[in-house]
């Protein structure tokens, strides 16, 4: 069913779970498992002029690799390869864009259980993925304020552990 799998990861403890989950699928189903990390340098983009820009993107770049070796740790205690990438970007597009261009057949990535207002001022990249994308994208619920159960923006396939 899944011959390509990819996983967002953002460097987060949290995303551990997700992975481990997308490694899981991919292993289960003998498919290729691709993650990648999005350097969104945007959220920088008001830093003053006289900041250093090619610190900055030197430490976003690290943070990356790092981050996309966490991920490789992780996907090592399954019986798959783990392929990375490293891109830059508004991280929901460049997800969507990745996904599709690359003829993956699963995004999976993890959401956030936040609510309310705070849902409506941060925002979602997770939800803006589901919205755009045309790659059936599963989502991993990893962790949050509100015990409500996500629910689903679109008819594409959805899921959460």
């Amino acid at each position: 069913m899944y011959d390509r799998i990819l996983v967002p990861t953002d460097g987060s403890e949290e995303t551990t779970c997700v992975i481990a989950h997308a490694a899981e699928l991919a292993e289960a189903h003998g498919a290729e498992l691709h993650a990648i990390y999005v350097i969104n340098s945007s959220t920088f983009a008001s830093l003053p002029m006289e900041s250093s820009w090619e610190g900055v993107s030197d430490m976003l770049e690290e943070e990356g690799k790092s981050a996309l070796e966490d991920a490789r740790r992780v996907a090592e205690e399954y019986d798959v390869s783990l392929t990375t990438h490293l891109l830059e970007g508004p991280p929901n597009k460049e997800i969507v864009r990745y996904a599709e261009l690359d003829g993956f057949d699963l995004i999976v990535m993890g959401t956030h259980g936040r609510g309310g207002i705070d849902r409506l001022l941060l925002g979602s990249v997770a939800e803006r993925v589901v919205r755009a994308s045309t790659v059936p994208v599963l989502t991993v619920r990893v962790g949050g304020e509100d015990d409500e159960p996500d629910v689903p923006a679109t008819g594409k396939a959805h899921g959460s552990s």
